[in-house]
């Protein structure tokens, strides 16, 4: 038991060793053009469990029915979670920063036009996968590290509506829509 929290606790030392590294470097390179066509969501369902609102931005920006790609962060593993969206736990963490779930490497394995990192806590496994997931803009709220992020949205994570009509008034100016 000693043995499994030592081991633990150099994941996550490990983790954010590999996070601050990745930081400093230039954000990955997609070869996507201009325009919204696939995107990919980060939600902390622990603050906000209604992660399936996102697929409302199909209608709100056009998009084929497969465009949204939502996967979900939860502290504790539950067996029997009632969510409808793939998910990750704290217990996925690996050595030197790795995701060990096929749920998130299914989603690392897709570019995205537009990454939506929905979360307002700092935590090391929702920024690991910010940061390893290629996408040419990335989107989150303002309590995340600034360095995450292109585009940074003042609006409460309960309120979508809010958060949905800010995005696509700045997507609007930015020529993306």
């Amino acid at each position: 038991m000693v043995l499994r929290g030592l081991q633990e606790k150099f994941k996550v030392k490990s983790g954010r060793k590999y996070l601050a590294e990745e930081l400093e470097k230039p954000a990955l390179a997609t070869n996507r053009t201009k325009g919204i066509s696939a995107i990919g969501c980060i939600v902390d369902v622990d603050a906000f469990s209604n992660a399936e609102v996102f697929y409302e931005l199909i209608d709100e920006f056009s998009l084929r029915p497969n465009a949204i790609k939502i996967i979900g962060y939860k502290r504790d593993f539950d067996k029997n979670s009632p969510f409808a969206i793939q998910m990750f736990t704290d217990r996925d963490l690996g050595w030197k920063g790795k995701i060990e779930n096929g749920y998130v490497l299914e989603f690392l394995g897709r570019e995205y036009d537009l990454l939506i990192n929905y979360y307002t806590e700092d935590n090391l496994l929702m920024k690991l996968l910010s940061v390893r997931t290629p996408a040419r803009l990335k989107v989150g709220l303002t309590e995340v590290d600034p360095k995450l992020n292109d585009l940074i949205l003042n609006t409460p994570i309960k309120e979508f509506g809010t958060f949905k009509a800010e995005l696509k008034k700045y997507l609007t100016i930015l020529k993306e829509i």
